[in-house]
């Protein structure tokens, strides 16, 4: 009877009937009484009661699961006693893994079938009844995995408390902690639905008691079980938080030492970094719900969460929000899982409640979680521009206007924003600039700590660097302070790649002079530490040019703000700041460098992108070396823009619109077409050839005045007179130039019309606007004169320059220059004449190049400008003479007009008398007649027809006896030009006596022009 009584010591004082019918289902399993006593002998002693021998450890375990199966009262003591059978074997398990599997395998696979046997049991009993038996066995199991985890955390076999991972492959690989985590997963699975607190505050009991070698355990349960252990994690975190921080106020984050003072929040950061990889959503909604129950004064948001006990508590309320910043300063994964909607949350209504919440709080305190907030976002990985324009608006007085729904934030939040913004500047700059100084030294060393001097912040705005530029150029009081700081910062950090991006989106956006000094700003602290950052940037936006990035109005804008920042150099030289003026030589060295990129730009289709081009490349300056074949592109290009620029001067003055950006763009392209005349013989010789073949080209001939006809001189038919009759031979044929040339042959033939079809009939020549055309003209006049007279080249070529005494006389035609003129108007007009037919010979002889002279009179018909041109020449003596067989072919033509004319006056000749005023006028500028011949032309408007001929032919008599040769020009040192002495050339008397014989008869007309026919 005493036996009996002191074994029932092993039972508890709970009912047996509960435990008793989960056996209900194994009778023969059940025992007899002396059976039953003498197994209760046996596991107290630990003796075989029959055998009399001490049991082994794997038998008594048997004896302990045996009476576990048929005494359930005894749990306790079966369970207590079941503790040293699992780490007998966990002890083995790693003592195997440390000798590789030398010895003691033995023991670890005799328990093994041992621990499966009883976790079948304890399954069973779950299953049947886990009212009773699922509170205790969690228990249990719980606190036997935080004892086995402690005791065995400094083997050699586990791995460090901190990697989870190892940690939960090397205990779920054993099959003790293995079977101890199944079961505590069955009773909180079944104590889910009626009492969940029991299961998991023994769990983060275990947990703070054994942390942190227990949380392998936690991270587990959490993954099988989110919902719950996540709430429940972070409600014990942010206790031990509190209950820490009240003894001490300050928050030192930024220095990580919290971490210490606070035990648990290490842990809580290990298991929420476990399960963050696959529930972060769940992490996040968590995280959240935390934040908004904390700033609401109602208590918990939802019923669901009345369950957990901070939500009603005032203080710990007022940690919610130290304890999050705590905890993503301690976890870059959740700062970065809530980073961009906290953002999203953080509304006027929230800040107010923020602000409320903060209030209470000590400054230090305050001024501490601010350094932690600056840290947070300095180290964010996603999420930062977000971030910043949150701050940006929010900071931004409430005098500026802000783009965008945000409503303007109260007084003492915005405050808040702006020293928070402030302070970001200050921590930014500091980590950029101590990342630069710990780049110097050890190369060794600065590898190691490359990835600690990683600013995700800045990381993440590298890709926002166009949005930062735009925000920056809307010039908003304070905000484009903050942003251009920002980008200076970014640019450092960045290197030149960011750094040459950044300014050249500035170029590429700025609008006006302010928006483009802020692109000098941001140079001048970058251009220390990245040298050559402006070229590295004109060849950015060269290569946005080449890969047609760049709409219209940004390409125009870009053009235009280069051109401005070229210009610059003017106020440098009126005494303005060095700095910006510095830049500016350096904008246009870099733009120089690529003029054969730009100058494609002046054949833009958009007009003002053309005009903004013209506008560069006449201010730039033009590089001291170049490749000739950029430079024919250069010239060729700017010729061509000329052209343009001139139509679209007359067709904006025809709309009336647009004419002070189409006359600024003529006034640039003749700037730079002088510059490059000025520039080298090169681009003077090919910009002088493009003028004039430009010029007489059919497609420019109506700007001044000319008929639309080919260099055949053949004015195209009506086209009512001439049918379309699909291509033929005979068409082909009948056009001038298509035929074998014969001239001076007896094949020479007039194509004056179809045999059939009568004569041709010229087209009706279209009405050109005078006042335009007159324009066009002396526009082309003037830029031929300023290429001409260029006073570097006269220098070069003349080798010496006549000094002028008056500085408002123009300077000389270069003869140089001339002569380029002279050879490309006989080339277009006339190709087929050799540069040796200078002499003129008989009147007669003419008659062998009939042909050819009418192809040039009618040149001179379709193409008024060819007189001005001939002007020109004639100023730049003696190259003049290289026109001789022009000349001689016009003047042939207008003898023959002159002698079959039947007319009462030569004035019924109108474009005769005006073509023979203009060619002997031409010939006197030239030199090629002495000045009394020269001056004949002034009294033709007197005469008849006849009279006419006749002083012509005196003139084509003296230049036939008086060859043009350039050869009888002498240069003049002192009047820096060539000039022909007529003395030499023997008595002029004979061929001026039919002048004086028509002055004679005509005296009482012409007596006024007498003197200026004297010897």
């Amino acid at each position: 009877m005493l036996k009996d009584q002191a074994m029932s010591v092993v039972f508890d004082g709970n009912p047996l009937k509960a435990m008793q019918s989960s056996h209900t289902h194994t009778p023969q399993n059940a025992l007899s009484t002396q059976e039953l006593y003498q197994e209760i002998k046996s596991f107290i002693s630990g003796v075989d009661t029959v055998q009399g021998r001490k049991l082994s450890v794997r038998e008594h375990a048997r004896c302990a699961v045996r009476l576990l199966r048929s005494v359930p009262a005894c749990r306790g003591a079966v369970l207590e006693h079941l503790r040293g059978v699992y780490d007998e074997h966990v002890s083995a398990f790693l003592h195997s893994l440390e000798t590789e599997g030398e010895a003691s395998t033995g023991v670890g696979s005799n328990l093994e079938d041992i621990i499966q046997e009883v976790h079948g049991v304890l399954s069973e009993f779950i299953r049947l009844n886990p009212r009773a038996w699922a509170p205790l066995v969690s228990a249990w199991a719980v606190d036997l995995l935080g004892q086995l985890s402690s005791k065995h955390a400094g083997r050699r076999a586990a791995p460090h408390s901190s990697s989870l991972n190892e940690l939960l492959q090397l205990w779920m690989s054993c099959a003790a902690t293995r079977s101890l985590m199944e079961a505590y997963s069955q009773c909180l699975a079944a104590m889910l639905a009626w009492c969940p607190d029991a299961c998991v505050d023994a769990l983060l009991d275990t947990s703070v008691q054994h942390s942190p070698h227990f949380d392998w355990v936690v991270a587990h349960i959490g993954s099988a079980f989110p919902g719950t252990i996540i709430s429940r994690v972070l409600a014990c975190g942010l206790k031990d938080f509190c209950s820490h921080g009240t003894k001490d106020q300050g928050l030192g984050v930024m220095g990580g030492d919290k971490g210490s003072r606070v035990p648990k929040i290490g842990s809580v950061v290990g298991i929420l970094g476990h399960l963050a990889a696959h529930h972060s959503d769940s992490i996040r909604r968590e995280l959240l719900r935390m934040f908004q129950e904390s700033l609401s004064p109602s208590g918990p948001l939802s019923p669901s969460s009345s369950s957990s006990s901070w939500e009603s508590s005032p203080q710990l309320r007022r940690a919610a929000v130290p304890f999050l910043l705590q905890l993503a300063a301690l976890s870059p994964n959740l700062l970065g899982a809530v980073s961009a909607e906290l953002v999203e949350l953080l509304r006027p209504p929230v800040l107010l409640q923020l602000q409320a919440l903060l209030q209470g709080l000590p400054r230090e305190e305050l001024d501490n979680m601010l350094g932690l907030a600056v840290h947070l976002i300095s180290q964010s990985p996603a999420g930062g521009a977000r971030v910043l324009r949150f701050l940006a608006d929010t900071a931004t007085p409430a005098s500026v206007i802000i783009s965008g729904p945000t409503p303007s934030p109260h007084e003492g939040v915005r405050e808040a924003c702006d020293r928070l913004l402030q302070m970001l500047l200050l921590h930014l700059h500091k980590l950029v600039y101590n990342r630069l100084d710990g780049g110097e030294g050890n190369p060794h060393h600065s590898a190691l700590s490359q990835s600690q001097r990683v600013i995700p912040f800045l990381e993440e705005l590298q890709a926002h660097v166009g949005e930062l530029c735009a925000e920056t150029l809307r010039l908003e009081r304070k905000r484009h302070l903050w942003l251009h700081q920002l980008l200076c910062l970014l640019s450092v950090y960045g290197g030149p790649s960011v750094a040459t991006e950044a300014l050249c989106q500035l170029l590429t956006q700025a609008r006006n002079p302010e928006e483009l000094a802020l692109a000098w700003q941001l140079h001048t602290p970058l251009s220390a530490c990245l040298p050559g950052l402006i070229p590295a940037a004109v060849a950015r936006c060269v290569a946005q040019i080449h890969t047609h990035t760049l709409g219209p109005r940004q390409l125009r804008q870009l053009l235009l703000n280069l051109a401005a920042a070229i210009q610059s150099q003017d106020e440098e030289r009126r005494g303005a700041a060095g700095t910006q003026s510095s830049m500016a030589v350096q904008v246009g060295s870099a733009v120089s460098g690529h003029l054969h990129d730009f100058c494609l730009l002046l054949l833009h289709g958009d007009p003002a992108v053309s005009h903004a081009a013209v506008r560069l490349l006449s201010s730039s300056p033009l590089p001291r070396t170049c490749s000739p074949a950029h430079l024919l592109l250069l010239s060729r290009t700017a010729v061509t823009h000329f052209f343009l620029a001139l139509r679209r001067r007359g067709e904006g003055g025809k709309v009336g619109r647009d004419g002070g950006q189409a006359g600024e763009a003529v006034n640039c392209s003749v700037l730079l077409l002088s510059r490059l005349g000025a520039y080298s013989p090169l681009t003077l010789k090919s910009v002088l050839q493009q003028l004039v073949e430009g010029a007489l080209h059919k497609g420019n001939a109506d700007l001044f005045g000319g008929q639309i006809a080919d260099m055949a001189g053949d004015p195209p038919l009506s086209p009512s007179m001439s049918p379309d009759l699909g291509a033929s031979l005979l068409d082909i044929n009948c056009r001038f130039g298509t035929t074998v040339n014969f001239s001076g042959s007896v094949w020479s033939v007039f194509h004056a019309g179809v045999i059939g079809k009568g004569l041709k009939v010229r087209a009706a020549r279209p009405l050109a606007d005078p006042a335009g055309v007159i324009q066009n003209v002396q526009t082309l006049l003037a830029v031929t004169v300023q290429c001409c007279s260029s006073s570097g080249l006269n220098g070069t070529m003349n080798g010496s320059r006549h000094p002028q005494t008056d500085p408002d006389e123009p300077l000389p035609i270069n003869a140089e220059a001339a002569k380029v003129i002279a050879v490309t108007l006989v080339e277009n007009i006339c190709p087929d004449v050799a540069n040796g037919e200078l002499s003129w010979p008989p009147e007669e002889h003419a008659r062998t190049t009939v042909e050819r002279d009418i192809h040039i009179r009618r040149c001179f018909e379709a193409h008024p400008i060819l007189f001005p041109l001939l002007h020109v020449v004639a100023a730049g003596r003696p190259a003049l003479c290289y026109c001789s067989a022009v000349l001689r072919g016009l003047l042939a033509t207008l003898l023959v007009h002159w002698e079959a004319s039947r007319e009462g006056l030569a004035t019924d000749s109108p474009w005769h008398l005006q073509a023979s005023c203009l060619l002997v006028s031409c010939m006197g500028e030239g030199q090629l007649l002495p000045p009394v011949l020269g001056n004949v032309h002034e009294v033709f408007p007197y005469l008849t027809p006849f009279e006419v001929r006749l002083l012509l032919l005196a003139v084509w008599e003296y230049v036939r006896g008086n060859g043009p040769m350039p050869q009888k020009f002498v240069f003049s040192s002192e009047k820096g030009l060539f000039c022909r002495d007529f003395s030499r050339d023997g008595d002029v008397a004979r061929y001026v006596a039919p002048i004086h014989s028509v002055l004679h008869k005509n005296i009482d007309r012409l007596g006024h022009l007498c003197w200026r026919f004297q010897l």
